[in-house]
């Protein structure tokens, strides 16, 4: 892709990955892709801010160069010390190595670690700001968000800021970078939630801790390094990243996230039921197969909802071994504070309500009530689901 003007002298370079099948070798992207976006002023003295995977750096390089030499580059900016974003460091240095790298002291030493680069480096405090001609950086401390070296880079002048990872999303826009160009901005609003989950959702604290110090920043555009250019609606993406941070602490939205996997289709066989039950309730539901469905969807979907209810049978005396690794997974991630309800099926003994009792205390999920049942459901343990199954989806939209 071309590089873009964000303003007369700062620029958009993106690099579209359409290649990489797991983003951090977790996360599916193959159907959505994923952008690295670096940004260039170019001023008296001229900056670069971030770069990208190492992967695309030839690519990436050859934008640049068309746009200045990268000779006349004085600065390179460094706001976050992972290898999608620093990849490309050692071809720069190579290129450039007259540009200052600026960063944060926590960075110094993952430079060294990562690429053998410990020379022309300059720390930089939080606040501290650079003049570089008729544009200004302030830089903006922001650590674990979500690494320690972590920080955010503001320009003064043009009211951009330029946030690595914060604020990022997955997706790749197919007329320009910007928010106000695209004709299913929802789309782009649900991948930057399925990327808060599986990249930034554990790191909420510094989310919101960041979001004290933006707070009266005036702001034109937020450039991340993944996903879209927010200009039309600069403050849209960051208010999303503080609500969605939010959920960490309270209350989430009044949905339910309906995870469910059966072996011979015993537990599958009550699901009817249940969504007949959420459906009278009027409570949104997402409806996840955790054999099918990839975990990067199922921890966006249930970092959103408050409620989750697990349909799952026992096996070998515990859970379902797919929607344990589900639920543990929500663990790493840390999505507290739930709502939960089980249904399951067992053969000769149970186990899964035991397994799944010791991991909501670990989760802090009130598992509210649970429906057991050996081999298939009866025509009572039906009509229950669907009279626990209302009654579930009605306390979480408050009825």
């Amino acid at each position: 892709m071309q590089s873009v003007n964000l303003t007369e002298d700062i620029f958009c370079i993106s690099v579209h990955d359409r290649s990489t099948r797991l983003f951090e070798g977790l996360w599916p992207i193959e159907k959505e892709g994923i952008t690295y976006n670096s940004y260039l002023i170019r001023d008296q003295h001229s900056v670069l801010i971030d770069l990208c995977k190492e992967l695309f750096q030839e690519e990436y390089l050859d934008q640049l160069r068309s746009l200045l030499d990268p000779a006349q580059i004085q600065y390179l900016v460094v706001n976050h010390m992972e290898p999608d974003h620093s990849g490309a460091l050692r071809a720069f240095r190579a290129l450039a190595p007259q540009a200052v790298i600026l960063a944060t002291q926590k960075a110094v030493k993952m430079m060294a670690d990562f690429f053998g680069i410990d020379q022309n480096i300059r720390v930089v405090a939080d606040g501290e700001e650079l003049q570089l001609g008729n544009h200004a950086l302030r830089f903006i401390s922001a650590p674990m968000l979500h690494w320690p070296e972590t920080m955010l880079t503001y320009e003064s002048a043009s009211q951009t800021l330029f946030s690595c990872d914060a604020f990022g999303g997955y997706g790749i826009p197919q007329r320009s970078p910007f928010d106000g160009d695209q004709p299913d901005l929802a789309y782009f609003e649900q991948e930057s939630l399925r990327y808060f989950a599986n990249i930034v959702a554990a790191f909420s604290k510094p989310v919101l801790n960041a979001g004290a110090k933006l707070a009266g920043l005036p702001l034109k555009a937020v450039a991340p390094s993944h996903g879209l250019v927010w200009r039309a609606q600069p403050q849209r993406i960051i208010d999303l990243y503080l609500r969605w941070s939010g959920y960490s602490q309270g209350q989430a939205e009044p949905g339910v996230t309906l995870l469910h996997g059966s072996m011979y289709g015993n537990t599958a066989k009550m699901l009817p039921d249940v969504l007949a039950g959420l459906n009278d309730a009027g409570v949104a539901v997402d409806q996840h197969d955790v054999t099918t469905t990839p975990l990067s969807y199922i921890l966006a979907s249930l970092w959103k909802n408050q409620g989750v209810l697990i349909g799952a049978p026992t096996y070998e005396g515990s859970l379902f071994p797919t929607m344990a690794l589900a639920l543990h997974m929500a663990e790493i991630k840390r999505v507290f504070h739930k709502q939960a309800l089980y249904f399951g099926s067992y053969g000769w003994g149970g186990g899964a309500l035991r397994f799944l009792k010791s991991q909501c205390e670990k989760l802090d999920w009130q598992l509210l009530e649970a429906l057991e049942f050996p081999g298939q459901p009866s025509p009572a343990d039906l009509e229950r689901a669907r009279h626990i199954s209302r009654r579930f989806g009605g306390m979480i939209v408050g009825k």
